[in-house]
Order: structure tokens, then C-alpha cells, then sequence
């Protein structure tokens, strides 16, 4: 379960790696949750991600996707 903090966090994300990969945010939202980066990356480390900036977390998430076999 993650904290209403966490879950902004996530949904912002989400709007900016769609405009990124230009996706629409429910398909960013299903590929990190199948890739388990929401659960595993985005909330576990959130303490340290809402610190950095934007590109520097969408070039982030981004990589570690394509790491995940992920097609973005």
C-alpha cells in the first residue's frame, strides 16, 4: 500500500514518462506495473526519487523499463 504522497508522486510520473514515450498514461501505468517498477522501484524508493528532477527521472525510468524488456 502506498501513502497519498506516494501516489501523487506516481501519477505524476506517469503523465510525464506518457509524454515522453507518447503513450497514453494508462498504457505507462500498465507497462510499470507489469515491469513491477511502480511497486518495486517508483514506491520503495520514493524517499529519494521526489528529490530529483524531472528528465533526470523520466531518462531514469526510462532506461530501467527498457532494462525490463519494456518497449519504450
Amino acid at each position: 500500500m502506498c501513502t497519498k504522497k506516494e501516489l501523487q508522486f506516481s501519477i505524476f510520473l506517469i503523465y510525464n514518462l506518457a509524454e515522453k514515450w507518447q503513450k497514453q498514461p494508462a498504457d505507462v501505468y500498465k507497462t510499470l506495473n507489469e515491469t513491477n517498477i511502480l511497486d518495486n522501484y517508483i514506491f520503495v524508493c520514493y524517499d529519494t526519487l521526489h528529490t530529483l528532477g524531472t528528465e533526470y527521472l523520466v531518462e531514469d525510468i526510462t532506461e530501467y523499463a527498457r532494462e525490463k524488456g519494456a518497449a519504450v
